[in-house]
């Protein structure tokens, strides 16, 4: 029988939270994190789930903008702008945060930005995809 994998960049979370100090915490940033279940993150230990933090950009620019039909021109500094806002409210409450995690598709386009206003690792799907790339090349 065949089973679907799924490629998603939460795949990276264990791995990520076993890189970081103990006391350090990853913020998993996503679309609409009421979308986001503790379900998905694929960490059970309690412990670990606790360094976690979930933020969305629900309610931002580019939220609204792909909620529209159709859906006008991806506007990069829109979600350069909802995403850093997103990262600054999630340190602004947990200064522990030592790396950032996109779970959105469409938050690569502004990974390289994000990095330099952050001073932080950002991972994102095109991080898995080059490390499974690499894997087999």
């Amino acid at each position: 029988m065949n089973v679907p994998v799924a490629m998603s960049s939460l795949l990276l979370l264990p791995a990520l939270l076993r890189q970081l100090p103990r006391s350090a915490k990853v913020a998993v940033l996503t679309y609409d994190s009421t979308q986001l279940g503790e379900d998905l993150l694929g960490v059970d230990d309690p412990a670990e789930r606790a360094r976690i933090v979930i933020g969305g950009i629900e309610g931002s620019k580019f939220w609204n903008d792909e909620l529209k039909r159709p859906a006008p021109p991806v506007d990069v500094s829109a979600i350069e702008t909802d995403v850093a806002a997103c990262v600054a409210r999630l340190r602004a409450e947990h200064q522990e945060i030592s790396g950032i995690l996109f779970e959105c598709t469409g938050f690569p386009l502004v990974a390289p930005a994000i990095r330099r206003l952050t001073k932080l690792p950002v991972y994102d799907i095109t991080s898995l995809c080059r490390m499974m790339i690499a894997s087999i090349a």
